[in-house]
């Protein structure tokens, strides 16, 4: 995943683009863990969709199987 824009961050956190800089400058770890956690939320709502096709998909196949029986 690629990190997220400043405009992106600046906008999410409420701080301008200079104290974006600073951080990655000044405080690596702090800059790292925002970056770090966006690329995970990211990572997690990729994943939430796939699990919801697969509910969608699941849900139509019990429709299938009940329209049989019936």
């Amino acid at each position: 995943m690629t990190a997220p824009s400043l405009r992106k961050l600046e906008v999410d956190l409420n701080v301008n683009k200079t104290t974006l800089h600073n951080w990655k400058k000044s405080r690596p770890k702090l800059y790292e863990f925002i970056i770090e956690s966006y690329k995970d939320k990211a990572i997690l709502k990729k994943h939430l969709e796939s699990m919801i096709k697969q509910k969608e998909l699941i849900e139509e196949d019990i429709d299938i199987t009940k329209n049989r029986i019936n």
